[in-house]
């Protein structure tokens, strides 16, 4: 991507950040913050790594830190000297977990499960360098989705199509999704799944950001 960052004389690091992660939403809060970085897929077993977290007892936000962590580590061991992002988000409804519905009619089980409630998204991202963890934080959004009747869901899946497949709990906030909700509490970005704020704090406290 073009070295927007540079141009305007913010980015102060000698290479691009590295964002492990191929999210889309990611992707673009990085790019609307005009930071340099290249995006590079990782090879990590969530499932496994979310089972047995699940299994030592922590919960959604702490599962979310140790994907992260582990996403950071991976891009690390591929790109030697350069900071890496590594970024996870879960959706919890109480204590119950949210997973990316598998086809169309998981994910109207899992909309009408959250429809009339609240639930959370707990976003995490870590940054590594050389196989250390320099910075993690994890922080929570709240969003209330509206009853909804069955010709409403219906219509709702119609329009969105597939997209729905695409993230947890069967929407997106910044597109079709937002017609689901009746309040949102917290950050745009931590709803979009990594929190930016902690981060520029971060690369600013590096020295890499003006």
């Amino acid at each position: 991507m073009p070295d927007s960052s540079r141009q305007n004389g913010l980015w102060r690091g000698s290479e691009p950040l590295v964002l492990a992660s191929k999210s889309v939403a990611r992707r673009a809060l990085l790019e609307a913050a005009r930071l340099p970085f290249e995006a590079v897929g990782v090879d990590v077993d969530e499932r496994t790594l979310e089972s047995e977290a699940a299994g030592r007892g922590l919960g959604p936000a702490q599962i979310a830190s140790v994907l992260a962590r582990a996403k950071a580590l991976a891009g690390s061991a591929a790109h030697p000297g350069r900071l890496v992002i590594g970024a996870d988000q879960t959706l919890a409804l109480g204590d119950e977990a949210f997973h990316k519905p598998a086809d169309m009619a998981a994910a109207r089980v899992q909309i009408a499960r959250l429809a009339g409630r609240t639930h959370a998204l707990h976003s995490a991202i870590a940054v590594a360098c050389d196989g250390a963890v320099l910075f993690e934080t994890v922080e929570s959004a709240h969003l209330a989705m509206r009853p909804l009747d069955e010709a409403s869901l219906d219509a709702y899946l119609a329009a969105a199509g597939r997209a729905v497949l695409s993230s947890v709990g069967g929407y997106q906030l910044e597109g079709l999704g937002i017609h689901l909700f009746e309040r949102v509490e917290g950050d745009h970005s931590v709803i979009l799944g990594m929190p930016l704020l902690p981060l520029l704090a971060f690369l600013r406290r590096q020295g890499v950001l003006l």
